[in-house]
């Protein structure tokens, strides 16, 4: 075997895993996810910086501000998932640095005292978090369905502010019937590796 991951977690993670489309009715609970962070958290990223933020959309309230916001394509699943994550960007992440990054707690001024730099950063960063996460909610037996198909500037207004920038929404949940769609083809490896 290539890999130290055991195949049935290579399963879990990968190879059976899909996006869901539907979900049944089982609830989330907040443990589940507070334990989906507590593992992603230990990821890397650059600097060590923590720039993903996740609002919880839970309350009927709060999903029917949403709802209006997503694609007509996907607001039906956005409905049905017992919980919705929006993940967001913190551009102002660099004044955790400090604490984060100890061993070189100039990191914060030296190299993200510019806004345009912190934006990139976060981006970046935040996107890598936003992966870890959705790899985080499939090690905990869930099902996850990323998505970009809503109206960013109008989830920035409805649900964070200036400082933070919408990256994706994820439903969360047990896959309901017909939750997949059958997997679409990947690039090959001699398709999207070269060595130099």
């Amino acid at each position: 075997m290539t890999l130290a991951l055991d195949s049935a977690a290579q399963d879990l993670l990968f190879r059976e895993a899909h996006t869901a489309n539907t979900f049944t009715d089982e609830p989330v609970s907040d443990e589940q996810l507070q334990a989906v962070y507590d593992l992603i958290k230990l990821a890397p990223t650059a600097f060590n910086q923590s720039p993903l933020r996740i609002v919880l959309v839970r309350s009927e309230e709060a999903r029917e501000r949403l709802l209006p916001l997503m694609a007509e394509g996907n607001r039906a699943k956005t409905a049905s998932a017992p919980v919705v994550a929006i993940l967001a960007a913190d551009n102002e992440f660099h004044e955790e640095l400090p604490a984060l990054f100890p061993h070189f707690p100039q990191a914060k001024d030296v190299f993200f005292s510019e806004r345009p730099v912190r934006e990139q950063s976060a981006t970046v960063n935040g996107a890598l978090q936003a992966a870890y996460f959705i790899l985080g909610i499939r090690a905990a037996g869930l099902a996850a369905g990323p998505m970009t198909g809503f109206d960013f500037a109008g989830v920035q207004k409805e649900f964070l502010d200036g400082d933070h920038t919408p990256l994706m929404i994820v439903n969360i949940g047990k896959p309901g019937p017909d939750a997949h769609h059958p997997r679409s083809p990947r690039l090959s490896f001699e398709q999207a590796v070269t060595t130099v």
